[in-house]
């Protein structure tokens, strides 16, 4: 059963554009959520937690 999947809470309104998280064994899986069953990424969390604490921040050159 594909469980544990959700979309972001500041995903709202007639928007196509929407990936989907899930939290699960120390990694981070993303996939759209147009195609759930096509492919997903997986990341390790503290990957993960760079990635956000950049967006965050507004930093998008380089390497996390």
């Amino acid at each position: 059963m594909d469980t544990g999947w959700f979309k972001s809470s500041r995903s709202s309104g007639g928007s196509d554009n929407c990936v989907e998280v899930r939290f699960a064994a120390g990694e981070v899986g993303v996939r759209d959520s147009k195609e759930r069953s096509g492919a997903a990424f997986a990341f390790p969390l503290p990957a993960w937690s760079a990635f956000l604490s950049r967006a965050k921040a507004g930093r998008f050159d380089g390497p996390v």
